[in-house]
């Protein structure tokens, strides 16, 4: 009741702007039949998905039983309301209207919090810093990869092409801004000719045809260098995979209801049994300021893309996400839902391996390695709507580069669940025991990730606990499931190493009492085992 009385004193102190649109989140109180869909997840999730959860022992829980459709009935009858979109995974309705509705709503007995995008309606607010995503952008086994040659040898792809790991078997989702003539043009009549263009969804304008002009081909684009294919010119990184594509961006106006678009997308993707999700998109500022991130917000919890593609981890799917074009301006940040730690982020380099100027950068804020690794993203060769090949720059591009090479991965460690994929993609890559802000743990080599997981032996029985983290004084770390002695190293930001010893069974103590506060690198390896951490010293 003290929560109800305060939002509505809110609106007093504010009924100047009732008229105002606004745009919010309101979260549902339960869930129809929720017992009878988990007794019975085949009424919920396709047999594609339950095959997937059951291989990487994924939970079915709540979060897959759909939104209850008389709730959201009864919200669309409410004045000055329209609702823009769901999520099963939050139990929320993504809602715009003018804020005396808004707040109208919390009268109905199933709303349980409403959550605003113009966070100054909340308890804080947030600062705008201008940022085009697409600013920098719009400036067979043994193929002959044309002009993609570098971008495909640079992460070792052709290495598993050669060994007939082209994706087939593995499905990816691309979210993105509009495909269109992907269904017509010559460079995916591949793709088609084996029934590999599974369907789409436009989520923006709510329609089946995914394939109109929505004035930017950025997906048509972003899908070419998994799934594009011109003899002797072009060959993606995953030319086998099958491929769902939904539109989540409206290239017209900046608004967080793409970030539920977005979130949308996942929960469907997961229902029909994807297994990698390309997103060659990131949020950080809106038109309306009021509804803008800050850089410190980076931190993978707060965004509503962020936490939703945190939970499609959780249930199985590997998150492949462009790292962001702003390390040329004054935000740099890695951006959403890049910043989630379970989101595995994609930075640019150029031709030879070098750092590309506006690929964004990790911070303090993120509590992982950002970005993750990196691959191709300066003047990469893509496909446009007019089937003509050209070159574009922006880690859009690096990030489809590495999640075709990621599919081609997975085809051959189909026993392997998304975590351990990632892990193996870091631990052979270019800078792994030194990893930083600019290129993360650096350019993979795919062909020795598989050759490291072909080695690795009972790689699930090893646990390691790190704790607590952040730290303050002492550091436990402790591991099982290991007979023999694990090695572990601490690297500062710049990636000197300050400290190498070797953990016993059972408990192991670091006095950090006297470090100095910042971030560090914790790396614990054995002779088939290796992880790395983020070391937060308060």
């Amino acid at each position: 009741m003290n929560r109800k009385i305060i939002i509505i004193s809110l609106f007093n102190i504010m009924c100047f702007c009732a008229n105002a649109q606004e745009d919010a989140w309101v979260y549902l109180a339960d869930k129809d039949n929720v017992n009878f869909h988990l007794s019975n997840p085949n009424t919920i999730l396709t047999q594609e998905a339950l095959n997937r959860k059951a291989l990487h022992n994924v939970a079915i829980d709540e979060r897959d039983v759909p939104v209850n459709e008389t709730y959201i009935t009864q919200i669309k009858s409410q004045d000055g309301i329209q609702v823009l979109a769901k999520s099963k995974w939050f139990n929320a309705v993504h809602v715009r209207g003018d804020l005396e509705s808004i707040v109208a709503l919390e009268i109905l007995p199933f709303v349980t919090e409403i959550i605003y995008a113009n966070q100054s309606l909340n308890t804080d607010s947030r600062s705008l810093l201008i940022n085009d995503k697409f600013e920098i952008e719009n400036v067979q086994t043994e193929f002959n990869y044309g002009n993609t040659d570098n971008q495909v040898t640079m992460i070792a792809a052709e290495q598993l092409h050669l060994q007939n790991f082209t994706g087939e078997g593995i499905v990816i989702a691309v979210m993105d801004s509009g495909f269109p003539n992907v269904n017509t043009m010559g460079a995916f009549q591949r793709l088609r000719a084996n029934g590999k263009l599974l369907n789409g969804y436009d989520f923006v304008d709510r329609t089946d045809d995914v394939y109109a002009f929505t004035a930017n081909d950025h997906g048509t684009k972003v899908l070419s260098d998994m799934a594009g294919f011109v003899q002797d010119e072009f060959v993606g990184t995953a030319p086998d995979a099958s491929y769902y594509i939904f539109r989540t961006e409206d290239v017209f106006s900046e608004n967080p209801v793409e970030e539920s678009y977005w979130v949308e997308a996942a929960e469907r993707a997961d229902s029909l049994g994807v297994h990698i999700i390309n997103t060659s998109l990131g949020y950080t500022t809106y038109d309306n300021p009021n509804y803008s991130y800050t850089p410190s917000q980076m931190n993978g919890t707060t965004a509503f893309i962020s936490k939703g593609a945190s939970i499609a981890a959780e249930k199985g799917m590997l998150l492949v996400t462009s790292a962001g074009n702003s390390g040329h301006v004054a935000w740099q940040t890695v951006g959403a839902p890049a910043d989630s730690p379970e989101v595995f982020s994609i930075g640019a380099v150029d031709a030879n391996g070098e750092y590309a100027f506006f690929s964004s950068l990790g911070s303090s804020a993120q509590p992982t390695q950002k970005p993750d690794v990196v691959a191709r993203g300066f003047s990469t060769f893509v496909i446009d709507a007019n089937n003509t090949i050209v070159n574009n720059s922006g880690s859009s591009f690096s990030s489809p580069v590495l999640a075709g090479g990621l599919a081609c991965l997975w085809q051959a460690l189909p026993e392997f669940n998304a975590e351990q994929v990632k892990n193996l993609v870091r631990q052979t890559a270019s800078q792994f025991a030194n990893p930083d802000n600019f290129l993360g743990f650096g350019i993979p080599n795919l062909a020795n990730a598989l050759e490291l997981a072909l080695s690795i032996q009972d790689v699930d029985t090893i646990e390691v606990s790190v704790f607590p983290n952040p730290v303050e004084n002492i550091l436990n770390l402790n591991f099982s499931g290991l007979s023999s002695t694990l090695e572990f190293r601490i690297y500062d930001q710049l990636g000197k190493q300050l400290l190498q010893n070797q953990l016993i069974q059972n408990s192991n103590r670091i006095d950090m009492t006297n470090w100095a506060s910042g971030i560090y690198i914790l790396s614990i390896k054995a002779d088939t085992f290796s992880k790395q951490l983020k070391l937060i010293k308060l």
